[in-house]
């Protein structure tokens, strides 16, 4: 016998046919019961690309524990306040403006509602479960609201309008915080996220590296596509493997000596100009991969040879391996 989630997949690619012809304003999208008939006893559901414009016909999952509703035309979340099994709740690439009626869903763990048309962190105030919140392209202007999620582990809010990193200093339980792509213009407010194993600032209006002195388990970096010209303020950062500098302003490879740990390095795309600052790197005996294209020093003839011999441990130039 075929599982509800074969089923499922069976019956949406028999009869709902081409996404693509569809109008974006839902006026053609199906309804829940319309391709499907749920069987109440499943824990999972799959209506990823289901064509549904509505959430409705779920109140008979009285067991789900993941429901997955990616690429719809859903424009408000409702009508699941009796899932209150849910652990993961899936609503990416919709056209949801509002957060809300998720006050019963206490057990939830995971909720993704990136690529809609969210404009403010609101209606969590009950999801005090949450570990992981993906808010990423949306039209957030301000981190709020989400300092009483003790538990949270992961946030996601890259591709928004943020101009601030504010409101998340209670959040000691965060190992990843991903806010590139908006319009931070200074690195502030983290010095209680001790925790945190991953910070990700790409794409921002940053002009230097600075108060991460507190974070001492950081173990990735990325800063890229920002407006940097110095490494600096690293110090206490040694746990770091992974640093992501390319396309900035940084004419020198300075401060890096004492990252230990440190496997990749991306510089692609800066300023550098002299080999003399590449030996500053000699310190960094785990360093495998490192990126330099499109710097003035790698247009040397002899370019990858150079870097071989100051960084023998190296396994990979830019995006091609050593051999």
């Amino acid at each position: 016998m075929s599982s509800p989630k074969e089923k499922i997949e069976g019956e949406k690619h028999a009869e709902i046919g081409d996404a693509e012809d569809l109008d974006k304003t839902g006026e053609s999208a199906a309804t829940v019961n319309e391709i499907m008939i749920i069987d109440p006893d499943t824990t999972e559901l799959d209506l990823n690309h289901g064509r549904i414009g509505k959430m409705q016909n779920l109140e008979p999952l009285h067991n789900i524990e993941r429901l997955y509703l990616r690429w719809n035309f859903i424009k408000k979340i409702e009508n699941i306040e009796t899932l209150t099994t849910l652990v993961e709740l899936e609503l990416y690439d919709n056209q949801i403006s509002k957060i809300e009626n998720l006050g019963t869903l206490v057990n939830l763990e995971m909720l993704d509602l990136s690529f809609n048309k969210i404009k403010e962190i609101e209606g969590l105030e009950h999801n005090l479960n949450l570990k992981r919140l993906f808010l990423s392209s949306n039209k957030i202007h301000k981190i709020k609201n989400v300092q009483h999620l003790k538990n949270l582990e992961l946030l996601e809010l890259g591709d928004n309008k943020l101009r601030e990193i504010e409101n998340i200093e209670d959040m000691s339980s965060l190992s990843y915080l991903y806010l590139g792509k908006n319009k931070i213009t200074k690195i502030q407010n983290l010095d209680t996220l001790t925790n945190l194993k991953c910070l990700s600032l790409q794409s921002n209006r940053l002009k230097k590296i600075e108060n991460l002195d507190k974070l001492v388990n950081l173990t990735e970096l990325y800063l890229s596509e920002n407006i940097l010209t110095n490494i600096e303020n690293l110090e206490n950062n040694t746990k770091l493997e992974t640093l992501d500098l390319a396309q900035n302003k940084i004419t020198s490879i300075d401060n890096l000596g004492h990252l230990t740990e440190l496997e990749e390095l991306w510089m692609n795309d800066n300023e550098i100009a002299d080999w003399a600052s590449l030996q500053n790197l000699e310190e960094n005996k785990k360093l495998a991969t490192v990126y330099f294209e499109r710097n003035p020093f790698a247009q040397d003839p002899m370019y990858r040879p150079k870097l071989r011999r100051i960084i023998p441990s190296l396994t990979q130039i830019d995006a091609t391996l050593c051999h």
